[in-house]
């Protein structure tokens, strides 16, 4: 398991891997106007030979309270620690940036993603009906907080 930080070298492996986990991709042009904004990191998790890209997180730290913007595991990697060691190298890249408290909101019905925060020291903080746009209707988005440098 390699994560490391990107840039925006790495718009095009974010844009698919996002593209493998969401309904709605977000184009490399998106993860490049993220990436140039302040504060907006990527960290970028591969393996195998050569390097294959497995999953990423995109996050947002400034003025002392940092966000998950997005995070994508590649549906064949999935339930192998990808998810859990991405979240975990945001949270000290945003501990160092002197975040106070990283947050996320989640689809209400993702068990599998609310499972993986729970167990990566979030808790639910708040909810936000009809947060996400859906064919069958809006749904609801959780959102979580997890405390950082105390």
């Amino acid at each position: 398991m390699n994560l490391r930080p990107v840039g925006l070298e790495a718009c095009w492996d974010l844009a698919d891997l996002h593209e493998k986990a969401f309904d709605r991709p977000w184009a490399p042009t998106e993860f490049e106007a993220l990436l140039t904004s302040p504060g907006v990191f990527a960290v970028l998790g591969s393996s195998g030979e050569p390097d294959e890209a497995r999953g990423f997180i995109l996050c947002r730290a400034i003025a002392g309270e940092a966000e998950i913007l997005t995070i994508a595991v590649d549906p064949a990697a999935r339930r192998r620690g990808w998810g859990a060691a991405l979240v975990e190298m945001a949270a000290g890249i945003a501990t160092e940036a002197k975040a106070f408290d990283l947050f996320l909101e989640v689809a209400a019905d993702n068990t599998a993603a609310i499972a993986l925060y729970g167990a990566t020291g979030f808790s639910q903080v708040g909810l936000r009906k009809g947060y996400y746009p859906h064919p069958d209707g809006a749904k609801d988005a959780v959102v979580m907080r997890r405390a950082l440098n105390t």
